[in-house]
């Protein structure tokens, strides 16, 4: 068998122990419930304390080649353990999306199937040695097993100490079933500009978060979430156009509370998410919606979703002219189509789902069609949806008064999305998006058609003066109206007579630094500027600034 076996197998042991050490983080045999980021109750955000997806419940995938870990990097330093491992004996192996997630724990399950593919290994390496084992090889391996003895006798003490910390930690969790987490955002800010310094204050407000984690077999997910906020909008004060909507837009907010989209009042605990997830084969994964406002299932393509470390405002967190306010009950499907394809179908009732003379389908509705595209560095996204709404528009809390298009009757949306981010070095990603709307109006004496855009470009920069540390720019405008067909639809969405879009086009300038204190607590200060809120330049710049602490559990 030679030196090769004896090698292997020593490697083996001592890397497998030194996994399971690792694993100490998740308690071995509790809930497998994927951790990932999912739908949050802030449309569109990534929020990391309930599944994203059901990948981590998937088949783990062969590698032949480390750099097919797309979040492997040279400079990591266990680059070259993992190298050896993948290219010499084909003994690790990643996750559909191309991931190795070197810094999360792992389950028993994982375990056993990494010990598995190691032995199979062994046993390969066997028997392609014509001579098989000899007594030569069994007295190298004894003594190995006898070099490394200190080594195996503290490991040993190690996972006895580890198997009783576990067993203490069992008897008093908070449930065998539900696993507890949460998030805290205070927000500490001011709006600053010609007029918005006099109509703003210095404001501190929060947003709180607490998620209740079920799963009943190991593979689904009952995901019970409550929210309490008091976050206001700091008002841009704009007098044009000179119609009912002068006064604030929503391009200063940071987060969509569920007090303003249910009409919660400030300081409430309330629900914002009740949704059962259940995987139907290999491939599938069901999400039930009873209360949630987001049916997004895949990973998003950008860290920059993230509640407690992406930007201050909300329109650099996500693309706003995806999720429509008026969104609660639905049903998504995420369909894992191949390693680097997932695919997201949803339909969802526009708040009308618990009324018996409305019911699921007389209502208002949206569905999507959303496809995520992983080609190592490469990351690609694109969304299709489909939506009706008798009395609320396309809102999305961003961008200008018009276009919201709302005041012109009920409304049909085809709306289109594109985005893609690329890994340009190893801690730098560049990319954005493109989305467009093509708005049909119902309303008597307001039919007619519109179309609302918005872009966005944005560059991020990872461990920046430590590790764990992020900065970002973000560069895009705000949904805008682009036209509308007639004067009558103009003016009831709120232009002035003779106007048929936005006047101008006002940019959104924002950067952002994350400090992550621990792995619990991060700091962002950050700064975005509105160069002609409400797309009319007659209106004067605005400039906030705000300080945003998280603390996570």
């Amino acid at each position: 068998m030679n030196k090769l076996f004896c090698k292997t197998l020593a490697f083996t042991l001592t890397l497998l122990g030194g996994g399971l050490l690792r694993s100490h983080g998740a308690i071995a045999g509790d809930l497998a419930i994927n951790e990932e980021s999912t739908a949050s109750p802030t449309p569109g955000l990534a929020n990391p304390f309930v599944p994203k997806s059901s990948e981590k419940r998937s088949s783990m995938a062969r590698v032949t080649s480390v750099s097919q870990l797309t979040d492997v990097q040279p400079t990591d330093w266990a680059f070259g353990a993992l190298q050896s491992l993948v290219e010499r004996y084909g003994c690790i192996e990643g996750y559909p999306d191309g991931t190795y997630r070197g810094n999360r724990a792992m389950t028993r399950y994982e375990f056993a199937a990494g010990l598995n593919q190691c032995l199979n290994r062994i046993q390969e390496l066997i028997a392609s040695l014509p001579q098989g084992v000899t007594k030569e090889d069994l007295a190298t391996l004894q003594r190995l097993q006898e070099e490394f003895a200190s080594e195996l006798a503290s490991l040993r003490g190690r996972v006895d100490s580890l198997e009783a910390r576990t067993a203490r930690l069992e008897t008093q969790q908070f449930s065998t079933t539900t696993k507890l987490s949460g998030q805290v955002s205070m927000y500490f800010g001011d709006a600053f500009g010609e007029r918005a310094s006099s109509a703003n204050n210095t404001t501190f407000g929060y947003q709180a978060f607490l998620t209740f984690l079920t799963s009943f077999s190991g593979k689904d997910s009952l995901i019970v979430g409550l929210e309490a906020s008091n976050l206001e909008v700091f008002s841009t004060e704009t007098r044009f156009p000179e119609t009912d909507l002068r006064g604030t837009s929503d391009e200063t907010r940071f987060v969509i509370p569920a007090k303003y989209v249910y009409g919660f009042g400030n300081n409430d605990i309330s629900l914002n998410q009740l949704q059962y997830r259940f995987p139907v084969g290999d491939k599938l994964t069901v999400s039930l919606d009873a209360f949630a406002s987001n049916r997004v299932l895949s990973a998003n393509i950008t860290t920059l979703t993230d509640l407690g470390t992406g930007p201050i405002s909300y329109f650099g967190k996500t693309s706003p002219l995806l999720y429509p306010i008026n969104q609660q009950a639905g049903i998504g499907l995420q369909w894992r189509a191949a390693p680097w394809l997932n695919v997201d179908f949803s339909l969802a009732n526009e708040f009308t789902a618990n009324d018996p003379s409305k019911g699921l389908f007389q209502g208002g509705y949206a569905a999507s069609v959303r496809p995520v595209i992983t080609l190592g560095r490469l990351r690609l996204s694109a969304s299709y949806m489909n939506s009706y709404s008798p009395l609320f528009g396309i809102d999305t809390a961003a961008g200008s008064n018009p276009a919201k298009i709302v005041g012109a009757g009920p409304v049909v949306a085809n709306t289109f999305f594109v985005g893609s981010f690329y890994r340009i070095l190893p801690n730098v990603d560049i990319g954005g998006g493109l989305a467009h709307s093509k708005v049909r109006t119902l309303g008597e004496g307001t039919k007619g058609d519109a179309e609302v855009w918005q872009y966005d470009l944005d560059m991020v920069l990872y461990d920046v003066g430590k590790k764990g540390n992020t900065a970002g720019l973000i560069f895009g405008i705000q949904p805008r109206l682009g036209g509308t067909s007639n004067a009558a639809l103009a003016q009831a969405i709120g232009l002035e007579p003779g106007q048929r879009s936005d006047r101008d086009v006002g940019y959104h300038i924002e950067v952002f630094y994350t400090h992550r204190v621990n792995d619990n607590i991060t700091i962002t200060p950050g700064v975005f500027w509105l160069t002609a809120p409400n797309h009319d330049e007659r209106n004067p710049d605005v400039v906030v600034g705000v300080v945003r602490t998280s603390f996570s559990f």
